[in-house]
């Protein structure tokens, strides 16, 4: 048997695919495969340089000569080049060795589609297949019911590598992630995890975000199979995954996609159109239908190899704008003469319509910064097609109402109350992400005004607003405890915080917010409609007040909120009572519990005074920097 046998997976009807740019399994066919062919068991390899002069696998099995495994070109101008190689089996590593039609230019290159990769600093590709026998057939059975628009959604967001160190400082593993992360997930209430990328990718400083493996899990935690086992792990306990997905730009290292076989393969050719100056790195060529069948087959991918549940694309806006970060003279308008990248939305309506055609109850989500319109508008009604974005405007905003001193705020209240004039203009979801505790902008609480009780009364203070706000949730990890330094990958959150009541207190709040946000209907059945939202009073600046309600199908299950942003503790405070029946406290920041003062409304009577425009009211005592929410 020769070196390497003449083999194909490919159809005619496949390669036809391909060069249209709609063959969105083709992870299934590039990459390696372990088959038998005549009784010899071996792998087949296959991969797109079309500019290629020779390709040969290169790898420990053949000492790395170049000379011994050359793939064999297709005849289909398809430029694929593939062949069968005997005897390389599960394990070994492999990079491809491509010598351009100029002959000058010699690039060695990692896989592609390889399912697996060597553990960074090293950079060849692994022969692999990640074998795992799926438990979650009742997740997949009713995930389209839990993973639904109309249901909560309360998202931990997490870097795998910093989460929890071991007793050892190293990273903890894929399997042990399934066992402590997953608990700590459903005991304190989230829906759903998503997962800073977790892709192959050769450089920790860029968290991820810099991709050369995108079918691979990274081998810093494990094996394919393993992270398979931590998905399903968490579907066993009723926790939908959420993949951070990169198809904005890729860094140019060596091994990578950049300059692939020895022309502009991926990335657009055009630096003006193809090359990221803040980030140093290339811009894929959305225009071309390989590299496009590319992207939306990695998408599949996830979806379909690792039973995902939805995909958090990042850096839309960068994709979406020919100008963006860049100065006048720096670009090319589109053909009509705007701003806009036409191809890359072309992509991206192509990327949803075949995610939410080939897959029920999954979503797509839009990290998206800019006032772009229909980003969650489907493709039909002329939409970009996302399920979801991120409420950027409302982050920025509310962080920047929380920063000031609590003196100051009273001329600031629009700051919040801003927000409700769009809040439905897309299904938001709002972050509070890794972005904002890094570069000096300090952590969550000690981004609070005041001194150390006012700052976790305020941190409570925000999660409730943001829990109580119309639309969808997402916390950075450690958050949620009240984290006192920045985020930094390279070392574990600071778990030792809570053996102190303040940031116990927050833990536990944040918990209780995920139990009430699942458990009360007026908290999600409507988050995305104006009819599931209405303000009570929205003017008292001068008590740093807002009272508001939050709507479901069922006006019993109506919840009224109260907020106030001030230090001081409003007792005998009126509101119009806007439900019928009696009414009680469900949730007190203030609580003791939660390291509050212990301002409770133990019981409320209902007066037949009129305020607010309703016929009732009732008086309550409003906790300083507190949130009440009654039902």
């Amino acid at each position: 048997m020769p070196n390497v046998k003449v083999h194909s997976l490919f159809t005619e009807f496949d390669i036809n695919l391909f060069k249209s740019g709609k063959h969105f399994r083709l992870y299934e066919k590039l990459g390696s495969h372990l088959i038998e062919i005549d009784g010899v068991k071996g792998t087949y390899f296959s991969v797109w340089a079309p500019s290629a002069k020779s390709v040969s696998v290169i790898g420990n099995f053949n000492a790395w000569n170049a000379d011994e495994h050359k793939l064999n070109v297709r005849w289909d101008a398809s430029g694929i080049w593939e062949g069968f190689i005997p005897n390389v089996g599960k394990g070994e590593v492999y990079k491809y060795k491509i010598q351009s039609n100029n002959n000058d230019i010699w690039t060695e290159k990692a896989d592609p589609f390889a399912r697996f990769c060597e553990h960074p600093p090293n950079t060849a590709s692994i022969i692999w297949t990640a074998d795992h026998k799926w438990n979650d057939k009742d997740w997949m059975s009713y995930r389209k019911e839990k993973n639904g628009l109309d249901k909560p959604y309360s998202v931990y967001e997490v870097h795998l590598g910093s989460w929890k160190k071991n007793a050892d400082n190293k990273f903890l593993t894929y399997k042990e992630l399934a066992e402590d992360l997953v608990s700590y997930v459903k005991e304190m209430g989230y829906t759903h995890i998503e997962f800073m990328p977790i892709m192959e990718y050769p450089y920790d400083p860029s968290w991820g975000y810099q991709l050369t493996g995108y079918f691979a899990p990274t081998s810093r935690f494990g094996t394919p199979e393993e992270f398979k086992m931590l998905v399903d792990t968490f579907h066993q306990n009723d926790i939908g995954v959420i993949l951070d997905w990169v198809p904005s730009h890729f860094p140019e290292d060596a091994h990578g996609l950049g300059f692939f076989d020895g022309s502009n393969l991926y990335e657009h050719p055009d630096r003006r159109k193809g090359y990221h100056t803040d980030w140093k790195s290339l811009i894929f060529n959305y225009g071309r239908n390989e590299v496009r069948a590319f992207l939306i087959s990695n998408a599949l991918f996830w979806l379909d190899q690792y039973h995902v549940d939805g995909l958090r694309v990042d850096a839309v806006a960068s994709m979406l704008y020919l100008d963006y970060s860049r100065e006048d003279g720096e670009w090319e308008p589109n053909i009509y003469g705007n701003n806009e990248n036409l191809d890359a939305i072309s992509f991206i309506r192509e990327f949803n319509e075949a995610v939410y055609s080939n897959f029920d109850g999954v979503q797509t989500i839009a990290e998206e910064s800019t006032a772009f319109s229909g980003v969650t508008k489907s493709v039909e009604h002329g939409g970009l097609g996302f399920g979801m974005k991120w409420m950027m405007g409302w982050m920025h905003d509310t962080l920047q109402f929380f920063q000031k001193e609590t003196i100051y705020r009273r001329h600031h209240q629009n700051d919040l109350t801003f927000s409700m004039t769009y809040a439905f203009t897309e299904r938001f979801m709002l972050p509070f992400s890794h972005d904002e505790v890094v570069y000096g902008k300090q952590s969550l609480v000690y981004r609070m005004p005041g001194d150390e009780w006012q700052r976790f009364a305020n941190l409570r203070l925000l999660f409730g607003y943001m829990f109580t706000h119309p639309g969808t949730k997402l916390t950075f990890m450690g958050g949620e405890f009240g984290q006192t330094s920045e985020w930094n990958f390279e070392q574990s959150l600071d778990w030792h915080l809570l053996q102190y009541e303040g940031h116990a207190g927050i833990q536990d709040f944040v918990k209780d917010l995920n139990h009430l946000y699942k458990s009360s209907p007026a908290m999600y059945e409507k988050q995305f409609s104006p009819e599931g939202f209405q303000w009570i009073d929205y003017s008292d600046h001068d008590n740093s007040v807002l009272t508001y309600i939050r709507k479901g199908h069922n006006e019993e299950n109506d919840l009224i909120v109260v907020c106030n942003f001030t230090p001081i503790p409003r007792e005998n405070y009126r509101i119009g009572m806007p439900k019928k029946g009696k009414i009680k406290e469900i949730l007190n920041s203030d609580d003791v519990k939660y390291g509050g003062g212990g301002n409770l409304n133990k019981v409320i009577k209902v007066s037949t005074k009129a305020s607010h425009g309703y016929k009732k009211s009732i008086e309550i005592t409003i906790p300083p920097l507190g949130i009440i929410i009654l039902g």
